[in-house]
């Protein structure tokens, strides 16, 4: 008999990455388009019709498709489910890149089964790019470039002072829940080849097809983190919090090529 969990994983990630492309499209709509109106949530975060809008879509999806699964939006909050599986969703991740008509803005869509990510995908519409996982299953990545899927891997890089360092947000190193952690970024940055700001869920899709070596956030949210690990994972590298441990709930990230895991977590130890 097929393994019944890898038959559900497979349906679902082939209709995540269709609807993670199909919500793309939705926020190229109102890319880089005049008059674009832009609030402020309660957490000073922007938003606009387009991320609202691309969230909506992919719940209707969802609640066609999979109407026992869950569902955790940035935008509209969760919704309960009756089995194990839970889809958790960012319609625009880095919506001030798209405010402002940066081509990195992404859409992030994960599964978890209980609270385990089984399954992530990272699209990035303005850039015609998508990388995406299931657990066991590989990560794959394609493009307009290179439109068949082919097998992503993370970069063999094994210095940091060889590589290219990501993050999101300088400030949000002072922002840090915990604690300033600027000096992190900066010791960080002074060791890489490269450092840039090319950061949100497009860094991490960076980091999975060996374009870059590390990404680091110091504040995620559960919907920023949730396809992150399953890609970086089944890239070949490594998806952790600060402190060494693999997961998408400790509100921070560093992903990493493999033979970069070490020398990055012994400098965040040390300036923690």
């Amino acid at each position: 008999m097929p393994d019944l969990a890898c038959a559900e994983l497979s349906s679902r990630l082939e209709f995540a990455v269709a609807i993670a492309r199909e919500a793309g499209e939705v926020t190229l709509r109102y890319f880089r388009k005049t008059g674009l109106e832009v609030e402020d949530k309660a957490d000073a975060s922007p938003v606009t019709v387009a991320d609202r809008e691309a969230e909506q879509l992919l719940r209707v999806r969802i609640e066609s498709r999979f109407p026992d699964d869950g569902i955790v939006g940035e935008e509209y909050g969760v919704r309960e489910g009756s089995n194990e599986y839970r889809w958790v969703l960012d319609p625009i991740d880095g919506t001030k890149s798209f405010i402002h008509g940066v081509p990195l803005y992404t859409t992030l869509v994960a599964v978890l089964r209980g609270e385990e990510p089984v399954i992530g995908v990272i699209q990035a519409p303005a850039q015609a790019e998508t990388v995406y996982a299931a657990k066991g299953g590989g990560c794959w990545y394609a493009s307009a470039l290179t439109p068949e899927p082919q097998s992503a891997r993370v970069s063999t890089v094994k210095k940091l002072a060889d590589g290219l360092l990501l993050t999101s947000e300088i400030e949000g190193f002072r922002k840090r829940p915990q604690g300033d952690a600027i000096e992190v970024f900066l010791t960080l940055a002074r060791t890489a080849k490269v450092a840039r700001t090319w950061g949100d869920g497009y860094g991490y899709l960076m980091v999975a097809t060996g374009r870059a070596e590390v990404m680091i956030d110091p504040i995620m949210n559960l919907w920023d983190a949730a396809p992150l690990q399953t890609i970086i994972e089944e890239a070949g590298g490594s998806f952790t919090d600060w402190s060494g441990k693999p997961t998408v709930h400790s509100g921070e990230s560093v992903a990493t090529n493999a033979g970069l895991v070490a020398e990055v977590l012994e400098t965040l130890g040390s300036r923690q």
